[in-house]
């Protein structure tokens, strides 16, 4: 299926020197009582921080820092939930170079500019993880965080870190992002009544569908049944979607896209997909499998997919609705 991928765009405010600060910071360590923040010290408590949560801080950094470890300080205490491990938070964050105190990149600080960050020094630098543990909600921090726990000797070419360098983490912890749900493997939901007129599904073992197109012509408007009803979250339009699928050419009868073949399920947005998919899949429930008729006008229209979809082409599709987000 021909889809436009959505991709999160940050952007990246590179300075050639020092923030100035026009204030001091208050230091210290906070988060809940049975959390292991890493503590403060003398190179981190030497940051200086001045402005609002939410908004670009003013920062004075006595560089070069030479930190002998991660060294965390509480700029900023919040009252939200505490960070822990395994959590995924949504920050804004300005990034600088010990060696040096060039600002090196930062967030917009603007509504919807916060970045999702992985609590997990196995996905992401372990001082920034360092950093963000023990943190709460609502809280600006400083991490300063040798070489050990970032870029190590190799540095960073793309954001122009040095090797051996520091590197100088402000961030405001802005909130926890829920547990996303894993996506089932297939749609477990409640068989349903077939519906006449439609092609015939058979499932194997692992859920994969086979389709058998009738030998007569396709309906002209789009039709849909439910083969499976879930009960899992309604499909909201705009949602991000994982699903298993097999597209069919009615004319042809020749599978035409399949994410079973692939050996995975597909992630896609319900607004980035032809119109008949999108009527397919919003108001559905996760679990479900439907199939769903396409005419050529909700589907690539008189321009078809070449070379697998002519202009006046319907195609069948039957989707295993896997998960949402």
């Amino acid at each position: 299926m021909n889809v436009t991928p959505r991709r999160a765009a940050l952007s990246l405010l590179v300075t050639a020197g020092l923030v100035a600060s026009l204030a001091g910071c208050t230091t210290g360590t906070t988060g809940s009582s049975d959390c292991a923040a890493t503590p403060s010290g003398s190179v981190s408590n030497a940051v200086k921080v001045s402005g609002d949560f939410g908004t670009k801080p003013d920062v004075t950094i006595n560089f070069p820092t030479a930190a002998p470890a991660t060294e965390r300080t509480v700029i900023i205490g919040g009252d939200g939930d505490t960070v822990v491990s395994g959590d995924t938070v949504n920050v804004d964050y300005t990034l600088f170079d010990g060696e040096t105190g060039v600002e090196l990149a930062a967030t917009e600080y603007t509504e919807g500019s916060t970045v999702e960050f992985p609590v997990d020094d196995t996905q992401f630098l372990v001082g920034i993880v360092k950093t963000l543990e023990c943190s709460t909600v609502g809280s600006r921090v400083v991490g300063v965080i040798p070489a050990a726990d970032s870029f190590g000797e190799a540095g960073s070419d793309q954001l122009g870190v040095a090797p051996g360098d520091d590197i100088v983490f402000v961030v405001d912890v802005v909130s926890i992002s829920a547990p996303k749900i894993p996506a089932l493997p297939k749609a477990d939901g409640a068989d349903q009544p077939a519906t006449p007129g439609f092609p015939t599904v058979v499932l194997d073992d692992t859920g994969r569908p086979t389709v058998t197109i009738p030998d007569e012509a396709p309906p002209t408007e789009l039709k849909l049944a439910v083969l499976k009803k879930g009960t899992g979250a309604v499909v909201a339009d705009g949602d991000d979607v994982t699903v298993h699928y097999v597209g069919v050419n009615w004319n042809t009868k020749v599978i035409f896209d399949e994410s079973w073949a692939r050996g995975e399920p597909a992630t896609f947005n319900t607004g980035q997909v032809i119109a008949g998919f999108t009527a397919a899949l919003v108001g559905q429930t996760v679990g479900s499998q439907v199939i769903v008729i396409i005419p050529p006008d909700q589907g690539y229209g008189s321009a078809g997919s070449p070379p697998d979809i002519g202009g006046t082409d319907t195609l069948v599709f039957v989707i295993d609705i896997l998960g949402i987000g």
